[in-house]
Order: structure tokens, then sequence, then C-alpha cells
């Protein structure tokens, strides 16, 4: 290996703990996840397996109370390696993302009792997660979903389809904003649906132009019950529940985003150093340093960006505007540092041969998942100079 090719992330971590977890992410990574990343994305698979794996290894819960099967681990270091799964794999890292997500929920508006009797398995015991929200005609206007849940005695009867679901047909459960009130953001309730519900199925996955082993698709609720004791929140808490849930989830696209970035940056540095043409390694070239720099330093903004975020979560401080300063910037800088990298890679950039491309076709989506970059802008904005219309 060139002498210039890329070291690990120089990581500020705040304990012992969290190095040593920093330390075991990577060899996880090393080992179980980056040397089959790009033939199982080709062939479309999803690694069950390595959910189990992480699962075991206490990653799944990292940011929540130990004494539900968590990892009492502060967002700063959850962040930080869920950056470091993503840049082994996308499919794994924003995989880990969303079970947290759709953990959410439960954790920070769910009884004692819920807690007690859901959160070990999700956490802890080798359950895999989705977070219904988006439907087919209602993504960045989530407010105005339509499916329902109709109270029956002591039960709830969920209808109706949910879109755009990562972990949709594999989850073992779905935590599922429906309609149980009136029209608008304030007649929405929150449930935890078991995966195995009678009356809940998944369409076919989606077919995308990336992260292909993570499958993505509708989930329809056909009359599926649930009790009332899987209902989270007081009725008509659905939203707020939403959108505090995407405040975390969005720090989590964040990471994930540096994380692809961080994975073709690296690519781009031991291929500029090992490529030479006109009698030296292309790295020489004052015009390719300036592009390895100006990327390295996107990233670095990046990384500082969603960690100053995740320092406010910690300390209950409000971060929704930070958070969502952080996943636009995080998810462009992914866009155009893999861009920038299949550039480097020229006519091997294009190609299958190099991770740079699948880098690239990954880094798209992350503009758009847990709220469009557009969508992000009208929170800034919102934080900035009041809503739209005073």
């Amino acid at each position: 290996m060139p002498d210039r090719a890329p070291q690990p992330v120089d990581r500020q971590l705040p304990t012992e703990e969290a190095r040593d977890l920093i330390s075991l992410v990577r060899d996880i990574a090393q080992q179980e996840i980056t040397p089959k990343a790009a033939e199982e994305e080709d062939a479309g698979r999803f690694p069950r397996e390595l959910f189990t794996l992480l699962s075991r290894s206490g990653l799944l819960g990292l940011p929540y109370d130990s004494e539900y099967g968590g990892g009492d681990q502060p967002y700063e270091v959850y962040l930080q390696v869920l950056e470091e799964l993503a840049a082994a794999r996308l499919t794994v890292g924003l995989g880990v993302s969303v079970h947290s997500l759709a953990s959410y929920a439960l954790a920070a508006y769910g009884t004692k009792e819920q807690q007690v009797e859901h959160l070990p398995a999700m956490l802890g015991g080798g359950l895999l997660g989705a977070y219904c929200l988006s439907e087919p005609h209602s993504g960045s206007d989530a407010a105005a979903l339509r499916t329902k849940a109709v109270r029956d005695g002591d039960d709830w009867v969920i209808t109706g389809t949910k879109a755009w679901i990562t972990h949709g047909g594999v989850a073992d459960f779905y935590t599922v904003m429906a309609r149980t009130g009136e029209d608008g953001p304030r007649g929405i309730s929150a449930f935890l649906v078991p995966g195995d519900a009678e009356g809940l199925s998944a369409a076919v996955p989606e077919k995308k132009m990336g992260m292909k082993g993570s499958p993505t698709a509708q989930v329809h609720f056909d009359g599926v019950r649930v009790s009332d004791d899987r209902r989270i929140g007081e009725e008509g808490q659905g939203f707020a529940i939403a959108l505090s849930s995407l405040d975390s989830g969005r720090l989590g696209i964040s990471a994930c985003a540096i994380g692809v970035a961080q994975a073709a940056l690296d690519e781009a540095l031991a291929y500029a150093a090992e490529r030479r043409q006109f009698g030296k390694p292309i790295a020489d070239f004052q015009g390719l340093r300036f592009m390895l720099a100006d990327m390295a330093t996107q990233i670095e903004a990046g990384r500082a960006l969603y960690l100053a975020a995740a320092r406010l979560k910690d300390a209950g401080r409000p971060f929704a505007r930070q958070a969502a300063m952080a996943k636009l910037h995080c998810t462009d800088t992914a866009m155009r540092v893999t861009t920038d990298a299949v550039q480097i890679l020229g006519g091997y950039g294009y190609t299958a041969d190099f991770p740079a491309e699948r880098y690239m076709r990954e880094a798209k989506v992350l503009q758009i998942v847990e709220g469009t970059n557009q969508i992000q802008r009208m929170v800034i904005a919102r934080h900035l100079v009041g809503p739209e219309g005073r």
C-alpha cells in the first residue's frame, strides 16, 4: 500500500469505552461487512445476519437506556459508530439508523410498562425495526397521511398503505403513524405493530439506483388489529412524535452521509497515490490535489456540524435547526465528494470494478430520505425568520 494510503479517521471520543466501541465496529466492518459489500449490493441481497451480529454485539441500541438493553451511549458516540458502518456499507449503516428511528417513539414516549415489555427485544434481542410515516401520496406533506386506525373496543384496526419503507417486508416491528381523528397533524397517533400481524403485507421491493441490498417497499395494512396497549403516547400525539423522531433520525442520515463521503475520499486517495501518468503519481498534480483538499475539508466540516448538533441533543438543548443544517450539508457533501471521486478515478470510476460509482449512486438517496434537502431549507428558514405567510 502506498505511503499516502488513507488512515482511519482520528476521532475525538469522550471515554475509553467509546474508543473501544469504535475499535469493535472497525473490526466488524473489516472482517464481516466490507469483504461482501460490493457483491451483495450488486445481487440485491439484504444481509440480515449482519444485523443479528450487530444486535448480539450491542450495536442496535447504543443511544438507549441500558435498563432496557441499550448501550447508554451519547449521540456523539452513536453517530460516529453509524459513520463507520456506513463507510463500510451504507445498507448496514442506514439500516441501523432506521432501526434506531423505529425504536425512538417507544423509548421516548412509551409508558414504563410498554418499555419493559418491548424494548429489550427491540434493542438487544435480535429484532429489526421499520418506521412507517410516508405514504404514496404524502411524502414531504406527511401530515396529509390517510392510513386510518379505528377504535374497536380495546383494539385499533389499521387500514392503509405506507410507502418508501426501509426494511419493508423484513422488519420484526413497525412504528406506524395512522389517523385516529381529524384531518391534519393533530389527528395522528403512533402504534407499535408486530411484523407478523395478520393483515400486514409488503409489496415487491422498489428497484433502486443504489442501496440495492436494502429493501424499500410499500407496506399494506389490511384491517391490522392491535391492542390499545400498543398505542404510543396520547391519541393525537403521533405527528409530534414523528417530528421529534425525525430530528434525531436526520442526525443519523448526516453521519451515514459523511461515512459514504469518507469512503469515497479514501478510495480516491488510494487511487491517486497509485495511478501514474506522465511519469509520476496523479496525486502530484495540483488540480487533483486541490480536489482532494476540498473533499477532505467538506467532510471535516460535515462531521463537525453533525457532532455539534449531537452534543446539543446530549445536553438536552434544542437541536432541530442544527439537525436540519447537518442533514442538508452532510448529504450535499456526500453527493459532491462521491461525484469528485468518480472523476478522479476517470474511466475506472465509472465501472463497477471500483466502489466509487456505487458510493455516488448511494449518496443521492441521502439527499431525499427523512426530509428532502428542500424541506431542510424550509425548516432552517423557519427557525431564522419564522413561519411563512405571517
